[in-house]
C-alpha cells in the first residue's frame, strides 16, 4: 500500500470521525438575559411519566443529572429543594430517531460520441460501461435537550439541544462519557452572552 493510499485512507477516517460529533444549539429569550446571568440556584422538573423507556428511565435520567449537575457546580451553581425557592428550573427531554443514509455512486465512464448515435456502433444512450451502485446506512440518531425555566414566572427562558449518532455497541461508561460530553457543549453557552 503507497504512502498516498494510506494518508487517503486516514483523511477519511478524520473526516467520517469529525462528521460524526456532537451537534449543538441554544436559543433563548432575549428579554431574559439579565435574569439569567443572575441565577446561582436551581432545582429539577420531575421527569415525563409515560414516554419513551429507552429514554426516560431512572438510569437515564440519573446519567444526565449527574453530568449537569457536576457542570453547573463547577460554574458556581448550587442544586436546591423546589421548597427552597431555586431561581431556575431545569428540565430535560431525549429522543432517539432510527435514520437512513443513502449514497449513488455513478459507475460510468466516458462519453459517446453523440448523446444518442455513434457512428460505429449505432444509436447509444449517454455514457460508458457500469451502472450505479447504491450505499445504504441505517443508524440511530440521538437528541438531548436542557430546558431552563425562571422559577418566578415559570417561563422557557434557555434551550440548549445536542444531537449526535448513537453507537450500536453503548455500554454504561460510554454513555455516561457521551452524556457529559454533550451535557458539556450545550452548557458552554449558558448564561449566554447580552
Amino acid at each position: 500500500m503507497s504512502w498516498s493510499s494510506r494518508l487517503a485512507g486516514a483523511v477519511l477516517v478524520g473526516a467520517l470521525a469529525a462528521c460524526s460529533g456532537i451537534q449543538t444549539r441554544t436559543n433563548f429569550d432575549p428579554s431574559a438575559v439579565q435574569a439569567l446571568e443572575s441565577y446561582r440556584t436551581y432545582s429539577w422538573l420531575p421527569m415525563k411519566e409515560d414516554a419513551d423507556s429507552r429514554i426516560y428511565n431512572s438510569i437515564i435520567q440519573s446519567r444526565v443529572r449527574l453530568a449537569v449537575d457536576r457542570e453547573l457546580a463547577e460554574r458556581g451553581y448550587r442544586l436546591v429543594d423546589e421548597n427552597q425557592s431555586p431561581d431556575f428550573k431545569l428540565g430535560w427531554h431525549g429522543a432517539i430517531d432510527k435514520r437512513v443514509d443513502v449514497d449513488v455512486i455513478n459507475n460510468f465512464y466516458g462519453y459517446s460520441w453523440d448523446p444518442w448515435y455513434d457512428p460505429f456502433f449505432g444509436p447509444v444512450a449517454y455514457g460508458g460501461a457500469g451502472a450505479p451502485t447504491a450505499s445504504v446506512r441505517e443508524y440511530r440518531e440521538g437528541t438531548l435537550i436542557l430546558d431552563v425555566v425562571d422559577a418566578k414566572s415559570n417561563n422557557l427562558v434557555w434551550r440548549g439541544t445536542a444531537e449526535t449518532t448513537l453507537a450500536d455497541n453503548m455500554n454504561a461508561r460510554k454513555s455516561q462519557k457521551l452524556i457529559d460530553s454533550a451535557v458539556g457543549k450545550i452548557l458552554k453557552d449558558f448564561p449566554p452572552e447580552k
